[in-house]
């Protein structure tokens, strides 16, 4: 149920935070599948959330441009 609750998260988040759908089209460019290209954006989703629980910090959105200095 947390793999379900995750992958509706990252489908949820893909059209509403630009670096996140920045993440898909680039997994989608490397050819893989819609379905390959969210678990993966899921998974990044995981470890973002596992470091602010880990720092305590909040979340903050970083447009893609942001994104890709940090690539």
């Amino acid at each position: 149920q947390l793999k379900r609750a995750m992958f509706l998260s990252a489908f949820a988040c893909m059209n509403a935070d630009p670096a996140s759908r920045a993440y898909y089209d680039k997994q989608r460019a490397r050819g893989k599948t819609h379905t390959q290209a969210l678990l993966r954006l899921a998974r990044q989703r995981i470890s973002v959330l596992f470091a602010m629980l880990r720092d305590g910090t909040f979340y903050e959105s970083r447009t893609p441009k942001d994104v890709e200095l940090a690539a």
